[in-house]
């Protein structure tokens, strides 16, 4: 099955509001094994939307589109949806009910204009929507499905999860081949590097493939191969995975979008130990992400934010000599960061960060990008360099994951030289 994604709206043509629902239908229509061939983005056009709903359904199996559902006059889908498919529109007494209920739990009153949203194409069968009040359409003609969905992310989420994925998956029941896969999430070194680690693809993946991801954060390795059933497509997978891992296993810290900071959180709880962070140029990113997993009051014990050279001296006891010799982004300063705030804190380890983010404060010595990190526990103290890009936030994040890899890296004693 071959399928076409229809984003519309005027804000993510001018670039307002960032088109992540194609990215989420793709996801989920790929993870089914549709081959998504095409993904569009209209504005709010009548005529517009009908064009690519024409040349949608002249060559594809299956459109989805979203957007332009809603209750105000530029929502103009629904208009366009009836001229295409030739029909009118009936009011829904469940949708009704549907809207009817959800200004009761708002204690709002229902409007004319909200009600409206009730009519529906006669044709179509409807897609309740239990998080907003614009709901879906689903349209079969001719052996080819066409679905509408509203452009509110989470409303759209929420009908893929309850309607449209199952529906789907009844309708490929008989497929004989799926598409499996499963994903390595690598990090601290760029994709240029992964592949030519690698080396001869062909030889390396059989009759599965590959796939390069890059972020901020690292390079998602995607493994995916047709097969018809589920065993023998894991079998497969991690025959390759093996293989990879072979190769560039120090770089790969999870499967499936796991986070590092998820990694490093259960290898410090299954070590016994607590940490704490002393931070500069990120700001507090670290112990963010740290303390954004269930249950990090097991391993973290506290954070200091030493911005200023003051707070480096007065909180953490770095010796104020030696920023005036080395500088405060140094891996001198780094690495008595981490050990001043393992001192104050008591804790089995000390770990910390100091940089410039930009645009503005570096030099030709010191150039934007430049970050030290260090760490500490009872048998070492050290620090290592790192030169990210020019991108304040970017950094940030950058800087943040390697903090997080050079911990799971201590955790694992995998050096941290390279």
């Amino acid at each position: 099955m071959k399928a076409q994604i229809i984003t519309i709206g005027d804000e993510l043509l001018s670039g307002q509001t960032i088109n992540g629902n194609a990215a989420y239908i793709g996801e989920k229509l790929t993870a089914l094994s549709i081959n998504v061939v095409k993904t569009s983005t209209v504005g709010d056009d009548e005529q517009a939307i009908f064009n690519e709903f024409q040349h949608a359904l002249e060559n594809f199996d299956l459109v989805i589109a979203t957007g332009g559902l809603g209750p105000t006059n530029d929502d103009v889908t629904r208009t366009a949806i009836i001229k295409f498919f030739d029909t009118d529109l009936i009011e829904s007494e469940d949708v009704l009910n549907d809207i009817k209920l959800f200004f009761e739990k708002r204690s709002r009153e229902l409007t004319e204009t909200n009600r409206k949203q009730a009519l529906v194409p006669r044709i179509a069968k409807v897609i309740r929507n239990n998080r907003g009040t614009a709901p879906g359409t689903w349209i079969e003609r001719k052996g080819k499905i066409f679905i509408s969905l509203p452009g509110v992310p989470i409303e759209m989420i929420g009908m893929m999860e309850s309607f449209v994925i199952p529906s789907l998956q009844e309708k490929l029941m008989t497929t004989e081949k799926k598409l499996y896969s499963l994903s390595l999430m690598t990090t601290g070194i760029p994709e240029s590097n992964l592949f030519d680690r690698l080396g001869d693809l062909d030889a390396l993946l059989g009759s599965s493939k590959i796939a390069f991801l890059p972020n901020q954060f690292g390079v998602k390795i995607k493994l995916s191969i047709v097969e018809k059933d589920e065993h023998t497509a894991s079998e497969v997978l991690s025959h390759v995975e093996q293989k990879i891992r072979a190769l560039i296993g120090r770089y790969i810290y999870g499967k499936n979008g796991e986070l590092i900071e998820s990694v490093a959180a259960r290898l410090l709880i299954e070590r016994g130990l607590k940490i704490a962070v002393a931070e500069s140029c990120t700001g507090g990113l670290i112990s963010s992400r740290l303390t954004n997993i269930s249950g990090s009051s097991a391993y973290f014990e506290r954070a200091l934010i030493t911005y200023s050279n003051g707070a480096k001296v007065e909180l953490l006891h770095v010796n104020e000599d030696l920023i005036m010799k080395y500088g405060a982004v140094s891996l001198e300063v780094a690495r008595l960061m981490a050990e001043g705030v393992r001192a104050v804190s008591g804790t089995d380890i000390g770990l910390a960060v100091t940089g410039i983010m930009g645009p503005q404060g570096g030099t030709i010595q010191k150039p934007v990008g430049l970050v030290y990190i260090g760490i500490c526990d009872d048998k070492i103290c050290t620090a290592k360099e790192f030169r990210f890009g020019d991108d304040r936030l970017l950094n940030k994040d950058r800087a943040s994951q390697a903090a997080l890899e050079m911990l799971r890296r201590h955790l694992l004693g995998i050096p941290n030289e390279e």
